[in-house]
């Protein structure tokens, strides 16, 4: 055993000392017996934030997507042609038909048009959201000052058509001069821009997990209880993806409910429901409710951990300024309303 393996003696010295030497944590030095080594600690402010990633990456050939390309595709040329010879019938019968079908062929063609376009833009809209939700992590990791710039533009065109950040708009481009590191400006426009969403989308939550909570406590069947909460949950998704800035069709409703099942899949949200249930359980608060609305605050319960799934989704800045919602303090309010209702 050396020297250097031996704890050394508390003892005092000076910075300025010629025998003080100060060396980083990797840095291996061979160093004489009377001098002091110091290596230091590195600043927990610094440190890179770990962000995990809300969504699993794609990986492979699409060949899902390719099937039903080719499928609609296909539909819609056996539809066209359909029509085309269907046309061709009118005319063959009478002219006027024939005048009338066409008529009816395009004004259907211009709002197929239209649906389509509404669509591209909708999933053009929740891509550009979730790739901007991406780039602010990543710059919260590296504290990109240039990146950071550019995100709170983009945030400030997304946020452009909601009148209640007006004021919020206006003291965030205040701000875009000034000398801020990345990661501040990218927590300064969470503050200022996510802070009053994130108050609305609880109280959305919260009063989506109440409805659900009372119709499936008084609901006489099952299938009412499913339907229900299919259609609340949708409801609400798409009440989030409004608030935050996105504009779902059908098509990007259906992106987004496989985006936060997946999210629940990833955070094990349904245990987390579980457990909180089984605490609650335990300390005897659904003792003094009937076995109805114990399943109705349950259902309550999983539509309000849907909804805090659906706000990670559909936010365009991840959770790092402002504390995220918990499901704690919805299962509270949810709570508090059946003491209510007793």
């Amino acid at each position: 055993m050396n020297d250097r393996s031996k704890p050394r003696r508390p003892a005092t010295f000076r910075l300025d000392d010629p025998g003080v030497v100060v060396t980083e944590a990797d840095e291996t030095t061979r160093l004489g017996r009377t001098t002091i080594q110091i290596t230091p600690e590195p600043d927990p402010a610094n440190l890179p934030v770990p962000i995990a990633s809300s969504l699993p990456a794609r990986r492979g050939f699409p060949w899902g997507a390719l099937f039903w390309s080719g499928v609609a595709g296909l539909t819609l040329l056996g539809v066209g042609l359909g029509v085309v010879r269907l046309i061709e019938d009118l005319f063959a019968r009478s002219e006027s038909l024939g005048f009338v079908g066409l008529a009816l062929a395009s004004v259907t063609a211009l709002a197929l048009a239209v649906v389509t376009g509404r669509e591209a833009f909708g999933l053009a809209r929740l891509a550009t959201i979730e790739k901007l939700h991406q780039r602010a992590a990543a710059v919260l990791a590296s504290d990109d000052r240039k990146e950071s710039r550019i995100i709170v533009q983009d945030l400030l065109k997304i946020a452009h058509q909601n009148p209640q950040l007006a004021r919020a708009r206006a003291a965030l481009e205040s701000h875009a001069g000034e000398i801020i590191d990345g990661a501040d400006m990218i927590r300064l426009a969470e503050r200022e821009l996510m802070s009053p969403l994130d108050i609305e989308a609880r109280r959305l939550v919260s009063s989506a997990a109440q409805k659900v909570s009372i119709v499936t406590a008084v609901s006489p069947r099952a299938l009412i209880d499913v339907l229900f909460v299919f259609v609340a949950s949708l409801r609400l998704i798409r009440q989030l993806a409004f608030l935050y800035g996105g504009r779902p069709g059908a098509l990007g409703m259906i992106r987004l409910l496989r985006h936060v099942v997946a999210h629940l899949a990833i955070t094990g949200g349904m245990a987390a429901s579980d457990s909180l249930v089984q605490q609650m359980l335990g300390h005897g608060i659904a003792a003094k409710l009937s076995q109805r609305l114990g399943e109705g605050m349950l259902n309550g319960l999983l539509t309000a951990r849907l909804g805090l799934a659906a706000i990670d989704v559909t936010r365009p800045l991840p959770f790092a300024a402002l504390p995220p919602p918990k499901l704690s303090d919805l299962a509270t309010d949810l709570l508090r309303k059946k003491d209510e209702e007793e």
